[in-house]
């Protein structure tokens, strides 16, 4: 789900990743916006607030969106400079770090965000901000840009593109093409719909300790991964073993 790269990956992979980490992009998105008023798993409307307020010349106001910017941006930049410093030492753990920040991001902001909530509520909105920059980055890499997780504007375009192409592409090869394109836009778009009925639903009675739920997602998916790994690295082993 993690491991896999560029021509390695296969369509049960990016389905594995996509659908984790867009549930957990779902709760973000909704958990965020009920907790502080703010868009946190994407920044097209905070460049618009952004222009809006420099427009009226209120430049603290301006500047607290531009910060919105820039820490979806930080993360982004963090999680693929720490991708491409693991991938020269082991390429096989290079989702781990920035996997674990992020899951850290979200207990500490579930642990400590009601403090925050009345006195600095813009201190939630970038550090979520930053840790879906960070998710977006990883997953963009990981999967050569295939998947996308954290908004889904580009993915209803996308969506809508290879839906009316059906009509068009007749040949095997196409079909297939389209079919598995669609299918994973699909469930991208259906998981981050799950995470965000979620965290709607359980923000009333447990607030943003729902993102705890997100963050153990995050924990379960590298266990997992984890565990698929020493179960290859086992089987190969297991062969060398019995040809010698």
């Amino acid at each position: 789900m993690f491991k896999h790269q560029g021509k390695t990956r296969t369509l049960k992979h990016n389905l594995r990743i996509a659908s984790l980490l867009s549930f957990v992009a779902g709760i973000v998105n909704v958990v965020g916006f009920l907790a502080v008023q703010r868009l946190t798993t994407n920044v097209t409307g905070h460049f618009a607030f952004f222009v809006d307020e420099v427009f009226k010349l209120h430049f603290w106001e301006g500047f607290v969106y531009f910060l919105f910017i820039f820490f979806f941006f930080l993360g982004s930049f963090v999680s693929n400079f720490l991708v491409e410093l693991i991938s020269r030492k082991n390429a096989d753990y290079i989702y781990v770090i920035p996997t674990i920040i992020e899951s850290m991001i979200l207990f500490s902001v579930a642990i400590f965000g009601e403090f925050l909530i009345k006195d600095n509520p813009n201190l939630i909105a970038f550090s979520l901000l930053f840790a879906m920059g960070l998710q977006n980055s990883l997953v963009t890499s990981i999967s050569k840009a295939t998947v996308r997780t954290t908004h889904l504007t580009g993915l209803f375009t996308d969506l809508g593109i290879e839906l009316s192409q059906l009509f068009f592409y007749n040949q095997p090869e196409q079909k297939y093409r389209l079919h598995s394109s669609i299918k994973l836009r699909l469930t991208i778009i259906s998981f981050f719909f799950l995470g965000g009925i979620m965290g709607g639903v359980f923000y009333a009675p447990f607030g943003l300790h729902v993102l705890i739920l997100a963050g153990s997602t995050l924990l379960i998916g590298i266990a997992y991964n984890d565990w698929k790994l020493k179960l290859l690295l086992l089987k190969r082993r297991i062969k060398i073993f019995h040809k010698k």
